[in-house]
């Protein structure tokens, strides 16, 4: 089976001196390797077949055959690297806290692992009647949420 740090590594040789950088790699037991890379402004296809010929140039099909994919991080789907968090700052995410709750806002900040979204929720303010609609910032740490994703809005 092929090693997955030695595809890291070879990745990581890649993104040298790039803008790009590494969200997943996983090898399989029948040595299928998929290795997801990401960017600011996204992912260009030329790029992920640059990428994918560099991997190849790297193992020999002759001594252990293998099946590899080359993509881009799913725009809808969970951020697995600080990177992907900080990319999205500003933007609109779902957090889904350990708990099972959802919840929606503002990605605000990024600070090493801990990260902050701006919500709108109803606040009960002393003197009014009614609770008003405030912005209320919660803070998370990337370890302890079960994921966090970015809101694709059709707006």
């Amino acid at each position: 089976m092929i090693d997955k740090n030695i595809v890291k590594d070879i990745v990581e040789e890649w993104l040298k001196d790039k803008e790009y950088f590494l969200v997943d790699v996983e090898v399989s037991a029948d040595n299928k390797i998929v290795v997801e890379i990401d960017h600011a402004d996204g992912v260009w296809i030329e790029d992920c077949v640059e990428l994918s010929k560099f991997i190849e140039d790297h193992f020999d099909r002759d001594e252990e055959d293998f099946e590899l994919e080359v993509g881009s991080a799913g725009l809808g789907q969970p951020f697995k690297v600080p990177q992907q968090y900080i990319n999205f700052i500003g933007k609109n995410v779902e957090v889904m806290e350990t708990g099972g709750k959802k919840v929606q806002g503002i990605l605000k900040s990024v600070d090493g692992e801990d990260f902050v979204v701006t919500v709108q929720e109803k606040v009960k303010v002393e003197g009014k009647k009614r609770p008003v609609l405030m912005d209320v910032d919660h803070a998370y740490n990337m370890n302890q949420v079960k994921y966090t994703k970015y809101l694709i809005s059709f707006k």
